[in-house]
């Protein structure tokens, strides 16, 4: 398995998030542990969560709790493995969204999310949004607070702009290991985020880098010269992608969902697919 570093730790090139597996639509628990087992199997040892990652109001950290009974059942070696988690984006159990970027909320989500995974300290914890009613110095702050009393080994953001990252590494004392943004062949708006964790050296996490769960499977359809590379190689639309991400920076580690084990399987063979310097073109026009 090709590895990438986050921090100081060396991780699955490709990693898999866990979304699709605890939101609207997801599937019954023995798939969901299966989908962990066959990641696990693949050679995956990064994994992507929060404790918004649930469906109904009494549940937060569904998703959490069940990387923690997946990985823990799964038998094999795990010390290698990381899991990230974010706090201070909530689902109330309706099916919308909200934010909380409060020091005092975020400290006690983190502790919260500790619990669900187990452990000593979080691996990685991330601040999921930015909260417009709080100073986006108060909550990384709060994020530093976390790394400085140990409760977190590493630091990172999500749905970051430029400035906010350039703010969060002073905030950090150049201790940010990573920036969680949406990117994916449709939606390509973080770019220049992309692009500035490529100079820093920091990594850069595409979330829904297939287009999203509505929109993963027509991704062929949609994106002719995905779909051109994927006739000529032999393999799927989504795997030209994911291998694309790959090949724009050394510091992009994509985080595609799943809720079935095929998926992850399909998606972790993007890693042996080389992309000539004429495909790569094609696609990144």
């Amino acid at each position: 398995m090709k590895t990438r570093t986050i921090g100081d730790v060396a991780v699955s090139a490709i990693g898999l998030g866990g979304m699709p597996m605890s939101i609207e639509g997801r599937p019954d628990d023995a798939r969901s542990v299966a989908t962990i087992h066959a990641a696990l199997d693949a050679g995956v040892t990064f994994f992507d969560t929060a404790d918004a990652y649930h469906l109904h109001a009494d549940e937060v950290g569904h998703n959490e709790e069940l990387f923690a009974r997946a990985i823990a059942s799964w038998g094999g070696d795990t010390s290698g493995v990381l899991v990230a988690t974010k706090g201070g984006h909530l689902r109330p159990g309706d099916g919308s969204w909200y934010v909380d970027g409060r020091p005092e909320y975020l400290k006690e989500a983190a502790k919260a999310s500790l619990a669900r995974l187990g452990g000593d300290a979080i691996g990685l914890y991330q601040f999921h949004r930015p909260d417009p009613t709080v100073p986006y110095a108060e909550s990384v702050g709060a994020i530093r607070d976390l790394l400085d009393e140990g409760l977190i080994r590493m630091a990172g953001i999500s749905n970051a702009d430029p400035e906010q990252i350039h703010e969060a590494q002073d905030i950090l004392g150049g201790r940010l290991v990573s920036v969680q943004n949406q990117f994916s062949p449709a939606f390509r708006s973080s770019e220049p985020e992309l692009e500035l964790c490529d100079r820093l050296g920091i990594a850069f996490l595409p979330w829904s880098p297939l287009g999203g769960i509505r929109s993963a499977g027509q991704l062929g359809e949609r994106f002719a010269a995905f779909n051109q590379v994927a006739d000529a190689r032999g393999v799927s639309p989504q795997v030209v992608a994911l291998a694309w991400e790959l090949a724009k920076s050394p510091q992009v580690i994509p985080i595609p969902g799943a809720s079935r084990p095929e998926s992850i399987r399909d998606s972790v063979t993007a890693l042996d697919l080389e992309l000539t310097a004429e495909e790569f073109a094609a696609l990144d026009a």
